[in-house]
């Protein structure tokens, strides 16, 4: 069984250079676990912080589960990350530099069904670099074209 994709943050890969790549668990409540089975999350506005030694993603939006009663999960709340302590010092030098964010790329099911989130190390690109990646883009999408056609 391979990992079962949940949300992935496309517009992480357009904004910023991604410097590191970790992994981490993430603290959920029942009925969130039980929505994002359903499908039901959403990382564009989320982020990574580090406060009092502990890892936190702030902004993961995960809808309540459909059939939850009157009492159900606050969609937007802060959801702590279980990493190492080793992790997380090394998270937060990187962070200390200028310019470095940590950004939610990735939330999923990993293949014993534990839920798992992959945040990048990021710096942000600047708007000439985005056009760059677009051209790149549009280039090897024409070239792969004409090999089909040929």
């Amino acid at each position: 069984m391979n990992k079962q994709i949940v949300a992935t943050n496309r517009k992480a890969f357009h904004e910023y250079h991604i410097l590191d790549k970790f992994e981490a668990g993430i603290e959920l409540l029942g009925s969130e676990v039980k929505s994002l089975r359903e499908g039901n999350a959403n990382l564009k506005e989320a982020y990574i912080v580090i406060r009092k030694g502990q890892a936190r993603a702030v902004g993961i939006h995960i809808s309540p589960y459909s059939h939850t009663g009157f009492e159900g999960h606050e969609p937007v709340r802060g959801r702590r990350l279980l990493l190492h302590k080793r992790e997380i010092q090394k998270i937060k030098n990187s962070l200390d530099q200028k310019g470095l964010t940590a950004v939610p790329l990735q939330l999923y099911f990993n293949p014993k069904g534990w839920a798992k989130l992959e945040f990048g190390i990021a710096k942000g690109k600047k708007i000439y670099d985005k056009k760059e990646a677009i051209r790149e883009r549009d280039i090897k999408r024409d070239a792969d074209r004409e090999l089909r056609n040929r």
